[in-house]
């Protein structure tokens, strides 16, 4: 933020703001990791209860994993086509 020239209205450069950021990014980062220990648990407490065989079903960490690729693809995908577009302004 220092470098270019930013800064957190109400909050004084230095030790306020830097402890108003942790605390902005603690009240951000526990809700995501709560969030993903239930996704991540939530299935292999469905086949416990439910009575299904495991080998046929995903576990939450095999979910995670096949969002998370799908999603990246999918922005990929996104960027070259907006690349594309602008192949005109760039030569």
């Amino acid at each position: 933020m220092k470098k270019f020239g930013g800064f957190i209205p109400g909050y004084r450069p230095g030790k306020p703001t830097a402890d108003y950021l942790n605390h902005v990014l603690s009240r951000i980062t526990l809700p995501g990791s709560v969030y993903l220990g239930v996704v991540a648990v939530l299935p292999n407490l469905l086949l416990r209860t439910g009575g299904t065989a495991q080998s046929l079903a995903f576990g939450g960490t095999s979910v995670l994993i096949v969002v998370s690729v799908g999603l990246d693809t999918v922005k990929q995908m996104e960027s070259q086509l907006m690349s594309r577009n602008y192949t005109g302004f760039l030569r």
